[in-house]
């Protein structure tokens, strides 16, 4: 065994955490750019990626269990983090019809920062 749960615990909050602050950020820049709606949007759409984030963690990094327990438990958790972001998304766009540019840049750069916290060790 490489990492501990708690090694893999902490990246997840480090990345949720990060995910929440690179939201807030583009939602500043849509809000001065673009305006209220826009901002809202942005928001909204990095808040669902760090949601989706923050139950696969506490789905996959539940407790000590074997090898495939763990494997399942992974692609559990995948499975709730995609049905959390496309349903997220699809209420985003469809039910409050918030401007569809500024969900998928709050979105994409949520999505970002989780793929540069694994570039980079730290």
């Amino acid at each position: 065994m490489l990492n501990s749960l708690d090694t893999g615990r902490r990246l997840a909050l480090r990345i949720v955490l990060l995910q929440l602050a690179v939201a807030a950020m583009v939602g500043a820049v849509f809000l001065v750019a673009r305006g209220h709606r826009d901002a809202v949007s942005a928001v909204a759409g990095g808040l669902t990626v760090a949601l989706g984030t923050a139950l696969m963690s506490v789905q996959a990094l539940g407790r000590l269990v074997g090898g495939a327990a763990a494997f399942a438990r992974l692609l559990l958790g995948l499975l709730l983090k995609w049905a959390v972001v496309v349903g997220g998304l699809g209420v985003i766009l469809f039910k409050y019809k918030l401007p569809p540019l500024a969900a998928v840049t709050g979105l994409a750069s949520a999505y970002a920062v989780h793929l540069m916290a694994f570039r980079f060790k730290g």
